[in-house]
């Protein structure tokens, strides 16, 4: 018999429908040959500092630098009450023990996902109990019932995946060092005040200094006029079009003077058309999407995206089966899934009005081994879709288009260049013309990318025109352009090398980078990087600008740890992780760096100048009863956090939290008001909720406890 971890229930389900196993029972499904069970992502967190020593209870600087001799792990805690364990982990890692010590059961199967957090998520679970028996992985990219089959013929033996689990537990360890360090000891020495923690890690601080760069870049730019000459020439038969006068390949005058001369020339002169030029040029479509890719792509096409949400969202189509993993670099596929992309691309294709245009073949841009680092690019499955939410069929549809692009003509257009000189007018320049047709419109048919295209007329070399009109036009030089998560998270990528916001094609040191490893942060983890960002209130988001607070301004040019800012040192840790799961870098070595460093770091905090960066005002609470607990019938308070029953410490869970996530999803915070009602009458009338689209609308809304645990979830009505 064997025993199959899987990493959410949705996956487990997944493997037991491949499988043929109708039995389930109770956190886990049972067949013939077969067990299938399930975590919920991190079941067992690292100890907290004060599970080590209950002095950290209260955070004094003397106690930092802590560094533990051992890490240790306990059951995730429960998130509305960290000091105690979450139950629903608590149940299910005893269901999973008592499976794993069954009798019958000689081979456990990890298929958690194949990546750092996934290795660690298994071998945390399956270690814990330390079992003897055999341990293997089941490596997918996809969960649809022929990969899980055949993936299950060509399992691994666990311990040949130990460099990833040595890059995923360095990981682990180096942000828990750093995290706890330096935020305690940054809150202690900057902060004025109890309150939220200055947050300070590894990967949030290089990320909030290139929006800062930005702001500051933005801040100090000074504009500058320039000027240009614009003429307008008419032919023989009377088609006009316009140009711009160059010198020296550069049509941009800094002095109006220069420009004013040349137009004096121009009175009563003749003109002629003294070059043409015409080329015929191909634009390939742009790569498959990676996840940053996919994230940049959604959140600048659609309004109210955010990358987090479109990983979300990929995620739910990876576990439905629809989609191939989706935290990947790659934008390219391994050479031994052309069979499975022609399959894919038939299934994807069928019906459509351009599927005469579409032709496969094995592409090197579409499948190189030598582009793909751990998974490949993103793309569908086999299995068609039958129900898609909204944002579900936006985000698949991106992934099918995109693949799709691969396989159509190859997008083609006439480039013409004209350029205009001045019979008898010495002039050292001349006036050129850009225009442009599309021949062919090929991939971008897929989603209806429409050229711009200006037009020129049919003249020929040494044809003679009439100058029609001229003038000298003022334009002023412009900053950056600030932010948007599509921009950072291109830097974040490749640590802001080879970036060019105009285009998701990546040249060859693009991908250099990417697939060395050399980054801020992983595919994973970027979005959650961003958000938390903004949940800290170290930057804000403004329609899809992206910008830095007064509170995050002042921590970058505060806070002395320098290197954490700095996109080079985060980007070789990165690197060093990706040289951990490759076997050239130790986890002995990067830890030992990371334990110095933090260190070395608290010690310059301690040693530096007192300075207050954050104070926290504390608007004075009350202790007024604003209803009785829907549980326990206790009072209901006001606490800096939510609302609460008084009788939390003898374990009544009763609260609703102010930055409740169901209410700040339509820009709204519970008030006291509100609480009032809700706990008076059941329910309460709240006006001027914001839909998804932005549309404003008023709803009925009960604060109702979950049948299934101990939480409580919000119903709406109208």
């Amino acid at each position: 018999m064997k025993l199959i971890l899987a990493e959410k229930p949705s996956v487990a389900k997944n493997i037991a429908d491949a499988l043929k196993i109708k039995t389930k029972q109770e956190g886990y499904f049972e067949g013939e040959d077969y067990i299938v069970t399930w975590a919920f992502g991190h079941l067992l967190q690292l100890y907290d500092a004060k599970d080590y020593d209950q002095q950290f209870a209260k955070w004094k600087m003397e106690f930092f630098p802590f560094i533990p001799d051992s890490f240790r792990y306990k059951v995730k805690s429960n998130p509305r009450n960290r000091d105690k364990p979450d139950s629903g982990a608590q149940k299910q890692l005893k269901i999973i023990e008592r499976l794993l010590k069954r009798r019958e059961v000689d081979t456990i199967i990890s298929a958690c996902d194949y990546d750092r957090e996934g290795q660690v998520i298994g071998d945390s679970i399956i270690y814990h109990f330390k079992t003897d028996k055999a341990v293997y992985r089941l490596l997918l990219n996809e969960w649809t019932p022929d990969e899980v089959m055949n993936g299950l013929k060509r399992l691994k033996p666990n311990t040949e995946l130990r460099p990833l689990q040595d890059a995923g537990v360095s990981r682990q360890w180096a942000d828990w060092v750093i995290g706890i360090n330096l935020t305690s000891v940054a809150t202690l020495k900057y902060q004025k005040g109890k309150g939220k923690a200055l947050n300070i890690g590894r990967v949030l601080l290089p990320t909030l200094k290139i929006i800062y760069d930005r702001d500051k870049e933005i801040e100090q730019f000074v504009p500058e006029n320039y000027y240009k000459l614009q003429a307008t020439f008419e032919t023989k038969t009377g088609e006009r079009y316009e140009g711009t006068y160059f010198e020296n390949e550069e049509d941009k005058f800094k002095a109006k003077a220069p420009l004013e001369a040349v137009q004096q020339s121009l009175i009563d002169s003749k003109a002629f058309v003294s070059d043409k030029q015409v080329s015929r040029k191909k634009e390939y479509p742009p790569y498959l999407f990676n996840l940053s890719n996919l994230q940049g792509h959604i959140t600048n096409r659609y309004r109210g995206w955010t990358s987090d949400k479109v990983l979300k969202v990929a995620q739910k189509l990876y576990e439905k089966k629809l989609i191939t993993y989706p935290r990947t670099a790659s934008t390219a596929l391994e050479e031994s899934l052309v069979g499975k992309t022609a399959k894919v691309l038939k299934q994807v294709t069928d019906g459509l009005p351009y599927q005469h245009e579409i032709s496969f073949y094995k592409s090197k841009r579409v499948f190189n081994n030598a582009k793909v680092e751990s998974h490949s690019a993103i793309m569908p499955t086999y299995v068609r879709p039958k129900k898609l939410t909204a944002d579900e069929a936006i985000v698949y549809e991106a992934i099918k288009n995109r693949l799709i692009m691969q396989f159509m003509p190859i997008a083609e257009f006439e480039e013409t260049i004209l350029h205009t000189a001045l019979v008898n007018a010495k002039l050292s320049g001349q006036f050129r013309s850009k225009g442009r047709v599309q021949l062919v419109e090929g991939w971008k048919k897929v989603e209806q990318i429409k050229s711009k295209e200006a037009m020129l007329p049919n003249v020929e070399k040494q044809e003679a025109v009439a100058l029609k009109a001229h003038e000298i036009t003022t334009h002023v030089t412009k900053p950056p352009q600030q932010h948007t998560e599509k921009t950072l998270l291109k830097v974040m990528e490749t640590c802001g090398k080879h970036i060019d916001d105009s285009t998701e094609e990546q040249d060859e040191g693009t991908l250099k980078a990417i697939l060395s490893g050399f980054s801020i942060g992983t595919p994973a983890t970027r979005a959650e990087t961003i958000k938390k960002l903004k949940d800290i209130g170290y930057i804000r988001a403004e329609k899809k600008i992206l910008t830095c607070t007064p509170l995050g301004c002042k921590l970058v040019e505060t806070f002395p740890i320098k290197e954490l800012f700095d996109l080079e040192f985060t980007g070789r840790l990165e690197k060093a992780l990706a040289d951990i799961e490759k076997r050239t870098f130790s986890k002995t070595q990067f830890l030992q760096f990371i334990f110095q460093f933090t260190r070395r770091s608290v010690d310059v905090i301690k040693a530096g100048q007192d300075t207050i960066i954050h104070e926290v005002e504390r608007a004075k609470r009350t202790n007024e009863v604003l209803g009785a607990c829907p549980v326990c019938g206790h009072s209901v308070i006001e606490g800096y956090k939510g609302f609460g029953c008084t009788n939390w410490k003898k374990g009544c869970s009763f609260v609703i939290w102010k930055n409740d996530k169901f209410l700040a999803s339509m820009k709204k915070k519970p008030t006291r008001t509100m609480v009032k009602g809700l706990l008076k009458n059941g329910e309460v009338m709240v006006k001027g909720l914001k839909s998804k689209k932005g549309n404003t609308f008023n709803a009925r809304l009960k604060y109702v406890k979950n049948e299934d645990n101990d939480y409580f979830s919000w119903k709406m009505r109208f």
